[in-house]
């Protein structure tokens, strides 16, 4: 009878799991758009956005779930209105997983920088980089090089320049822990700059320059690197640093751990898409916890602290969106699990999950970071 008892009792947890309805908190006041562009059964993840050659380009990561497989390919989708894609280029590892693609526009080539991983673990190893005339037909892969680091370990987030000359990238240790700023003329040769941060299993790094010239950077910190239960201490590094960006200095913040973070600029502040963990921070849903529920949200993101601002509609595993500014709007590419319910982070990696398309209006953006104070 007892055990009778626990295995219904379990049947009634995960039914509930399941099926639990979404409660994004999505402002009412944001003029938001969202649709779905990829929705093919698989398990579809790890967007960037551009908008290249007069249509926007989208690259994600199309696999049978988020661990790592050696069937995982990164694709190449154009559209001229980002509401309807097509399918035109792929890019593998043969016999390794590929995911996190990053765009960027160097000496008027497009570059495309992912990260190969080895074995059922998301533990990718080096950057590889491809370059494109039309985003169509792609170079061969090949690494990185970079001077003053080692080559191979360093995983690139998000190229930027702020003069279409100089290229900077925040990259992260592969093993976790260290994060650093490299330097460009090409796209493919990189030279040290700086350490950004040291210490609290760190990764995920992305920045963006302030209006007085100086860079603010994020880091996703996790301080025990992987961990099922996530961590009570795990935080968001807040990092600031003035030309020629060799010193930084820091501040926290536990709004979330900005996982998978898009930063971009408008009207003088930065913001951030990435995901954002919703519910009890206690055990056994620390920050970072697989158990715990994510969405994918807008932040604005100060020097000393990251405001939550709203929602996209999204859950189960979530986020890792690319950004593109146009026509008075903000288009924001990310992925989810079904929208409709709210799984918790681990059921969402071995389920479908879709690429979404979010509209948003800047005005009606700006609005609510003025009321965020």
């Amino acid at each position: 009878m007892m055990a009778a008892l626990l295995l219904l009792a379990l049947a009634a947890l995960a039914a509930w799991l399941y099926f639990r309805p979404n409660r994004a908190r999505v402002a009412p006041e944001l003029a938001l758009e969202s649709w779905d562009v990829v929705a093919d059964g698989l398990h579809n993840s790890n967007t960037d956005l551009i908008h290249f050659g007069g249509r926007f380009l989208l690259a994600h990561a199309a696999s049978p779930y988020h661990m790592g497989s050696t069937s995982c390919r990164i694709v190449v989708r154009a559209s001229p209105d980002a509401r309807h894609f097509s399918e035109v280029a792929e890019l593998r590892v043969p016999g390794e997983d590929i995911r996190d693609p990053k765009f960027a526009v160097i000496g008027g080539r497009l570059f495309l920088y992912v990260l190969p991983n080895k074995g059922f673990y998301a533990l990718p190893y080096t950057t590889l980089y491809a370059t494109s005339e039309d985003g169509e037909k792609w170079s061969e892969l090949r690494p990185v090089s970079i001077s003053g680091a080692p080559e191979c370990g360093w995983l690139f987030w998000r190229p930027r320049s702020a003069d279409g000359e100089t290229w900077y990238v925040p990259a992260y240790w592969n093993a976790h822990g260290h994060s650093i700023l490299l330097r460009s003329r090409d796209g493919a040769h990189w030279e040290f700059v700086s350490r950004i941060w040291d210490g609290e299993g760190n990764d995920e790094t992305d920045f963006l320059w302030l209006p007085d010239g100086r860079m603010l950077a994020t880091a996703r910190l996790e301080v025990t690197p992987d961990r099922i239960l996530g961590n009570r201490d795990a935080s968001t590094l807040l990092a600031t640093s003035a030309a020629p960006y060799q010193s930084w200095t820091y501040a926290r913040s536990r709004v979330t751990r900005l996982d998978g973070p898009a930063l971009f600029a408008h009207g003088g502040r930065i913001y951030a898409v990435a995901r954002r963990q919703a519910g009890s921070r206690r055990f056994p849903t620390h920050l970072g916890g697989a158990l715990s529920r994510k969405r994918t949200s807008l932040f604005l993101v100060e020097p000393h602290r990251l405001v939550f601002l709203s929602d996209l509609p999204s859950a189960g595993d979530t986020s890792y969106a690319g950004v593109v500014l146009r026509d008075g709007a903000l288009f924001a590419s990310y992925y989810t699990s079904d929208p409709t319910r709210d799984w918790p982070w681990l059921l969402g990696m071995f389920l479908r999950s879709e690429i979404r398309m979010a509209r948003v209006e800047l005005a009606s953006l700006a609005a609510l970071a003025d009321a965020s104070g």
